[in-house]
């Protein structure tokens, strides 16, 4: 009896289900959300994506709340930069036609930074910098008018692409030096750094051959003194860090660069601490305010140019002096928003995390969230 029992049950359950998949189930309905406008505190996350590197990606989040806003593809070692107006986004990037290889194609993909859709593909020479995205690889003239991408072949030299007309233009080759430093005052001239110590600065025709090349006196002892190739700028005046905590100024303004006065960030207490700076993107500057950001960390030694930060430290251009320091959150790279009550923003690599800084009227920390992909190594601020 129990058996017929349950054999009738599932018998009637049975012819339920059936019933209810027989039943019209409406379609589902998609949509596309807009995102919110950009802010002063929207960051791009460019991630290497180290375990698919042919697949790249670019991460949006709101860096108050770091909530995730959406992602762009960036392929392989794709650099990016955003347009001086921030209504583009600008992935320099390399596609091989069977995902690992094939024949190669190099191009500049063109983002709406509201919408994020593509707006243009321009292709250039198969030559781009494959390297972790740091800043300098590819750059804007003030006008928006040229992208520069830093090429290695491993050679160096800079392609120059007209965006309006959205094609490339010219190479110009940039022997031992490296990175791209665009003038502010003028929009047809940028300088690159040298491995002697120098700036050689490039000024160039409307169709994007050099006019004139002119090199500057030695700003730096390569020797003693190396410098990060990750520099932040106010207006024409460019400033670059040392391994040994030194800090060094240039105007690139002129056709040829003006090399400024230099400073320690450190007193003799942090000299006897082995206090040194660290990361891939190891400093920031807020341009209303005139603060540099920097992560540092004790013990530092030969080879230590790279560990993450133990504290950040700011100091005040005009001083000369340190005003704060706060806890470093294994700080990689950091990048500060601008607006009247600015965020700071560092990658903690070993989380793929974020987190966020007050400014004013102390350096603390926020929030903090992780996942943020796989291998986020660089910050743009919107």
């Amino acid at each position: 009896m129990f058996i017929k029992t349950r054999w009738a049950f599932t018998l009637f359950f049975g012819l339920v289900i059936s019933a209810a998949c027989s039943a019209e189930i409406p379609p589902e309905q998609t949509s596309v959300v807009s995102l919110p406008p950009p802010n002063d505190y929207r960051i791009y996350l460019s991630d290497v994506a180290i375990s698919h590197i042919v697949d790249g990606r670019l991460h949006i989040v709101d860096g108050q709340s770091l909530k995730y806003l959406g992602m762009i593809g960036t392929g392989l070692t794709g650099l990016v930069t955003l347009s001086p107006d921030r209504s583009e986004i600008y992935v320099a990037t390399t596609y091989l036609a069977k995902l690992n290889r094939g024949t190669r194609t190099d191009q500049i993909d063109v983002y709406d930074s509201q919408k994020l859709t593509l707006k243009a593909e321009i292709i250039i020479p198969p030559k781009h910098a494959q390297s972790l995205p740091y800043k300098g690889m590819i750059a804007a003239t003030p006008n928006g008018q040229f992208i520069l991408v830093q090429n290695a072949t491993p050679a160096s030299s800079v392609s120059i692409v007209d965006r309006k007309a959205a094609k490339f233009l010219a190479e110009i080759p940039t022997p031992g030096c490296w990175g791209i430093l665009p003038a502010q005052s003028v929009n047809n001239r940028f300088s690159t750094i040298c491995g002697d110590g120098t700036l050689l600065t490039i000024t160039l025709k409307p169709d994007g051959t050099a006019s004139e090349q002119q090199r500057s006196e030695r700003l730096f002892d390569p020797d003693k003194q190396p410098v990060y190739t990750h520099t932040e700028h106010l207006a024409d005046t460019y400033y670059f860090i040392s391994y040994l905590g030194q800090l060094f100024s240039a105007n690139l303004g002129g056709a040829v660069a003006t090399v400024g006065k230099s400073w320690s960030l450190l007193d003799a207490d942090d000299i006897k601490k082995a206090w040194r700076p660290g990361g891939y993107q190891p400093f920031a500057l807020q341009a209303q305010t005139g603060l540099l950001y920097v992560a540092m960390h004790p013990d530092g030694k030969e080879g230590s140019h790279k560990d993450p930060a133990t504290e950040i430290w700011a100091f005040d251009l005009k001083t000369q002096q340190r005003v704060a320091r706060a806890a470093g959150n294994k700080a990689i790279a950091l990048a500060v928003s601008a607006g009247d009550a600015p965020l700071l923003f560092a990658i903690d690599p070993t989380t793929a995390g974020v987190v966020n800084y007050t400014t004013a009227p102390t350096l603390a920390p926020l929030k903090r969230v992780d996942g943020f992909g796989e291998a986020p190594a660089l910050i743009e601020s919107h």
